[in-house]
């Protein structure tokens, strides 16, 4: 398998284990700081479409920003996959991590099972 791209917030605890992960396993990858480079609307449309989820699963629902920004009373409102790309591209923040992206796979989040079936 080529690289994927390894998308995390360095602080994260999630994405800490989630990066040992991949050394342990010998899963290449390209490192990529999602708040530095935070992905675009484009591959954020992209990577939803690949991923076969719900736009909702790309939202950080645990951060202060998608409290505070009141995320959740907008998707349930129904807010149209082409505003949520341009909101989640606004700030890394707002994303899901860790993320995976491979040539036919995104992973959200880090389930050992899921990553180890897509991955290993």
């Amino acid at each position: 398998m080529s690289n994927v791209l390894f998308l995390e917030y360095p602080k994260c605890s999630t994405c800490k284990k989630a990066k040992a992960w991949l050394d342990a396993h010998g899963v290449g990858y390209v490192d990529r700081h999602i708040v530095e480079d935070n992905p675009t609307a484009a591959e954020l449309e992209a990577w939803h479409k690949r991923s076969g989820l719900p736009v909702r699963r790309f939202f950080n629902t645990s951060g202060m920003l998608y409290r505070e920004c009141g995320i959740k009373a907008l998707l349930d409102a129904g807010m149209p996959d082409a505003q949520a790309y341009d909101l989640l591209a606004e700030n890394g923040m707002l994303v899901k991590r860790p993320l995976v992206v491979g040539d036919n796979f995104v992973l959200v989040g880090f389930k050992e099972d899921a990553w180890e079936r897509a991955l290993l």
